[in-house]
């Protein structure tokens, strides 16, 4: 399990934690992190070696990385509000609940899940019904 304190709400958050990526995290805390004195489990690896100064950092860097991967993303929103947007679509692409997708987001009201939920074409396609079937028992 991994456990949070949501940012926003300040609410504890527990979600389970892959083992593989739990394996990843041990490698990095062992042959990784450059030594310092900080708490924080993901640090900065240029002095000082401390934790993040603020969301605002961590965002700017997912931005460069997508930028250095050729992702485009004009017109959209990027950064760690579009990791956020992608983990609730590929959830949901996925078959996981709404519940379910908003709980793992931290929201409060469901509602407030589907700002990051966006139409998916293909799965509305699956929901046509032909007026055929509507008069057959």
């Amino acid at each position: 399990m991994i456990s949070i304190i949501m940012q926003k709400t300040k609410q504890p958050l527990e979600l389970p934690l892959l083992e593989d990526v739990g394996w990843a995290v041990i490698d990095y805390l062992k042959n990784g992190r450059p030594k310092t004195i900080s708490d924080c489990v993901f640090i900065r690896h240029k002095a000082p070696y401390e934790g993040f100064a603020d969301h605002n950092c961590l965002s700017r860097m997912v931005a460069r990385r997508m930028h250095k991967a050729e992702i485009d993303m004009k017109g959209q929103k990027h950064g760690l509000h579009s990791l956020r947007s992608t983990l609730a679509r590929v959830m949901l692409e996925n078959g996981a609940p709404l519940p379910v997708i908003s709980e793992v987001l931290g929201h409060q009201n469901i509602q407030t899940t589907s700002i990051y939920l966006k139409i998916d074409i293909e799965g509305l396609r699956n929901c046509i019904i032909d007026p055929e079937d509507l008069f057959h028992e």
